[in-house]
């Protein structure tokens, strides 16, 4: 009794053992790689599958998504002989399950190699100054090489990063050096350009106030001239409008009577206030008789009358 039932636990045993390798789940982005007796049979992707007990084993295991690993940081002599150190980070992902198993072992450590000497190889082909500049560059040929190197492996790699460029000390203090002094440098050249500046606005300013002077004077004087023209222009017309009244009024009835009277009151007036004066003046003898000067004055108003008929 004893020895069948231990007999029924080892059965028990046996299939839940044969069960077990049997069926095979595969998660969602991963893949299985089955060898049938030692020899590499079939790749299992995501889903559920069948293999035959003890004959078909599930060798390795692949998950086919982006992984990234570190880099680990190295020393990197540049162009110009000085020593960085120098680490980043790649990221890759599993194309081939075969190949990643059989193409290499441990294809994460050779990739992170593969990339620690491109990227030595890289940083010496540049200058110091120019590696920080040039991450791009470099990150692009890390990538380039690793991938072709990495292709039959069954792996892709994806890019690559590097996270940190740390030089020597007293390089680091050169550098802080340099870069303050250009920092100076272009304060300075900033407070010359804004003091050139403001000299340049300063006497464009006085050049356009000077025009502006020049342009008020001239219209001041264009202005002043026609105001003389204008006031010389009515005199004349008032002048020429009073001659013309006196000569109409002379037609007139009673129009030389009063020519004559008025000629004869500015004559008494104005010959009074030379008699005023102490002057000493020399006039024609007939301008004392007040009756032959009115007579020399209408004469001239006459004969300026027909001169002007006779004109067409």
């Amino acid at each position: 009794m004893e020895v069948g039932f231990i007999f029924s636990l080892l059965l028990a045993a046996f299939v839940v053992v044969a069960l077990a390798k049997t069926a095979r789940v595969v998660p969602q982005r991963e893949q299985y790689v089955v060898e049938r007796l030692g020899k590499y049979s079939k790749t299992l992707d995501a889903g559920f599958h069948i293999l035959i007990p003890f004959i078909d084993k599930v060798a390795y295991k692949h998950t086919l998504k982006e992984q990234a690993f570190d880099v680990p940081s190295q020393t990197c002599i540049t162009k110009d002989n000085i020593a960085v150190e120098v680490d980043g980070v790649i990221y890759m992902q599993v194309v081939d399950a075969r190949a990643a198993s059989y193409g290499i072992d441990r294809y994460v450590f050779a990739t992170s190699q593969l990339a620690q000497t491109t990227l030595r190889s890289e940083i010496g082909k540049i200058e110091l100054d120019r590696t920080f500049e040039e991450r791009e560059t470099i990150n692009a040929q890390v990538v380039d090489a690793v991938d072709r190197a990495a292709e039959p492996w069954g792996v892709k790699i994806l890019r690559y990063e590097i996270k940190d460029i740390m030089p020597p000390e007293s390089v680091r203090d050169a550098l802080e050096k340099q870069m303050r002094a250009e920092r100076e440098r272009r304060a300075v050249v900033a407070q010359s350009e804004g003091e050139r500046q403001a000299r340049i606005n300063v006497s464009e300013g006085e050049r356009q106030e000077t025009i502006n002077l020049s342009e008020a004077e001239k219209l001041k004087q264009i202005n002043e001239a026609e105001g003389r023209a204008q006031e010389i222009r009515l005199i004349a017309e008032a002048t020429a409008q009073g001659i013309r009244d006196v000569a109409t009024a002379l037609d007139q009835p009673g129009g030389r009577e009063a020519v004559n009277l008025r000629v004869a009151e500015q004559w008494v007036k104005e010959f009074g206030r030379l008699a005023q004066t102490n002057n000493t003046m020399i006039v024609p003898a007939q301008l004392g008789d007040v009756a032959t000067m009115v007579a020399t004055a209408l004469n001239t108003v006459n004969v300026t009358q027909k001169d002007s008929a006779a004109q067409p």
